[in-house]
């Protein structure tokens, strides 16, 4: 009878010593995912599994999360380093689609949290320059002219040459909300802002 429950629990004993080595393995490789996930997060974070099934964004430590829009090739939302600037946003996103015109927006420009990057786009049956004087496209902070920006309501020839001063000064501007700084523009002009320019 000792023998026999001396057996049993060497027989027990292999049984937990098994379930411990799977329940390790099962753990491990649920963190290796994970850790995996986050190592190549730095640069990813958003996957729409199927369109209409709206966007998951991944959870990581730190880094901004960007919606990218417009003529980009996978549109969404993504978490980037933080540091990152606009073209890693659009290379992130797959690139500019053939209709995008990314050389239109400040891909210099530094990327902020929540910030939105639209990739202007080529309009069909128009020319590229079309597309952009269009009133669809917005203008671009990195590029516009004082003209260009003077053609904004609410922005006269003296703001338009601020906000060209004040982008040359600062080496680019990364978000339009950056413009407050700039005097003359108050809360009614920086809506007319928000949706008449980008980065």
């Amino acid at each position: 009878m000792r023998d026999l429950s001396r057996s049993q629990l060497l027989v027990y004993a292999a049984i937990g010593v098994a379930l411990l080595l799977v329940g390790a393995r099962w753990i491990r490789s649920g963190d290796g995912g994970a850790t995996a996930g986050v190592a190549s997060g730095s640069a990813a974070a958003v996957s729409a599994a199927e369109p209409g099934n709206g966007l998951a964004i991944e959870r990581g430590a730190g880094g901004l999360v960007v919606h990218v829009a417009g003529g980009v090739r996978d549109p969404g939302v993504y978490r980037l380093p933080d540091g990152s600037r606009v073209a890693d946003a659009v290379e992130r996103a797959g690139g500019a689609a053939p209709e995008g015109l990314a050389d239109q927006i400040n891909l210099a420009a530094l990327l902020t949290d929540g910030q939105q990057v639209v990739v202007p786009e080529r309009l069909a049956g128009a020319t590229a320059a079309a597309s952009v004087a269009g009133a669809e496209a917005p203008i671009s902070l990195g590029t516009a002219t004082v003209e260009e920006l003077d053609t904004i309501e609410g922005i006269g020839p003296v703001t338009a040459g601020d906000i060209v001063e004040f982008r040359d000064e600062h080496g680019g501007v990364g978000s339009v909300e950056d413009l407050d700084q700039i005097s003359g523009i108050g809360p009614a002009t920086m809506e007319a802002l928000r949706d008449s320019l980008q980065p």
